[in-house]
């Protein structure tokens, strides 16, 4: 693990600018109109407690809001709490001492029998203490898919990848775009991962990304999926968007047949006041398998010496993880819920089929809590090469394979 022995010097924590008592400036890349919404559950809810949310989005995703973020609090200048994603994005941080040990609030509250499952608070955990509070689970194993795109080409909507890859020419030539995709490599990756667990399986996944066995990468399993890439390149050729909340919109307004995207998506459909099973369809597993990654969001709290301010981000943490904060939040974010015991019966159909398969057990962990984010950012950058040239499948399975040889 690298350490910040370099950087140490320039952090000052004592006197650093923080807002009046009980005030807390939030940072989070939530800023598309389902995400904004579900946001705003979390700063009423804490508002209620006689605190103050003070709001500070960053536009763009996470690949955007994470190196200022971390700046910041390297910098000296920490807000009082953040999002990232629960995995080895924050371990640094954790490991210089720059984030709030949470570990008597979660004894106190119980954390531990609350949270399921229980690996999204062990991806809080940094030798033995716990130093974030997980708010979701996300997944990115999803296909969604256009209803009014597929009856304009009088065609039932698929059930499954092969069916959407058979249709996509007759989308084509419809002039609807068959796959949209938003020219970011954080999306494009996360696509290659639901193509990986739907054709090569799970078990050759985790001797890739949890085992780091290059060989592995290299093998007939992932030659497949490369392959497979390719054709969805080619199935998103014409979209030219570069959010991901654009190319959700482009399946929103049947202008494309399908998007493959993590369960954020759903904010965006109901946002647009989209059904879910009658105006679009949702298919985990790419209606291959149904398995959910069980990645997501979680908040961190820097450490920052006002007592006034500690009291204000522990009443944050509890509220977070409170089970009315817990509906409210993910119903409007259509992720699930990390609390176990919460009456979620009003979800819909797609949130519906997550709470199935996370009750059957049919989950693994998310590439956040296996790979670095040096890592990422590799394989991120590969891949915004890979789906905006012509690089061959052969070509990019060799780069990805190199990459893991040499992942920590």
């Amino acid at each position: 693990m690298k350490t910040f022995s370099k950087l140490l010097g320039s952090v000052a924590l004592l006197g650093a600018s923080v807002a009046h008592a009980g005030e807390l400036e939030v940072t989070h890349w939530w800023t598309s109109g389902g995400e904004a919404a579900a946001v705003s559950e979390f700063a009423k809810a804490f508002d209620a407690t006689g605190n103050t949310w003070v709001d500070g989005a960053i536009a763009g995703s996470g690949g955007t809001a994470r190196p200022i973020i971390i700046s910041r609090i390297l910098g000296g200048d920490p807000m009082g709490a953040t999002q990232l994603n629960h995995g080895r994005q924050a371990e640094e941080l954790i490991e210089a001492g720059l984030m709030t040990d949470l570990t008597e609030l979660a004894e106190a509250e119980g954390w531990t029998d609350l949270v399921n499952p229980p690996a999204l608070l062990d991806a809080c955990t940094y030798e033995g203490r716990i130093y974030c509070v997980p708010v979701n689970i996300h997944s990115w194993q999803w296909l969604w898919l256009s209803h009014d795109a597929f009856a304009q080409i009088e065609t039932p909507v698929p059930s499954n990848w092969t069916e959407f890859a058979a249709a996509a020419p007759k989308l084509e030539e419809a002039g609807i775009v068959p796959l949209a995709m938003g020219q970011q490599g954080w999306q494009q990756n996360g696509a290659f991962g639901v193509m990986t667990i739907a054709i090569a399986g799970l078990e050759t996944w985790r001797k890739v990304v949890v085992d780091k066995n290059a060989d592995a990468a290299r093998g007939p399993e992932y030659a497949a999926v490369f392959e497979a890439a390719v054709d969805a390149r080619n199935f998103a050729s014409n979209s030219n968007v570069q959010d991901w909340n654009l190319a959700t919109n482009m399946v929103i307004t049947g202008k494309a047949g399908a998007q493959i995207m993590g369960d954020w998506a759903q904010g965006e459909f109901q946002m647009a006041g989209q059904v879910a099973g009658e105006d679009y369809t949702c298919l985990p597993g790419l209606g291959v398998n149904e398995i959910l990654d069980t990645g997501g969001d979680a908040f961190y709290f820097p450490v920052i010496d006002d007592e006034e301010t500690k009291k204000a981000q522990m009443a944050l943490a509890s509220t977070l993880i409170s089970p009315e904060v817990q509906v409210s939040f993910n119903l409007k974010k259509g992720s699930l819920p990390v609390r176990g015991d919460v009456d979620l019966s009003a979800a819909n159909d797609c949130m519906q089929k997550g709470l199935d398969i996370l009750k059957a057990g049919g989950i693994m962990p998310s590439g956040d809590m296996n790979l670095t984010a040096d890592t990422q950012t590799q394989i991120e950058d590969l891949m915004a090469e890979f789906w905006t040239s012509d690089m061959s499948a052969a070509d990019a399975q060799e780069r990805y394979a190199d990459i893991i040889a040499s992942a920590e």
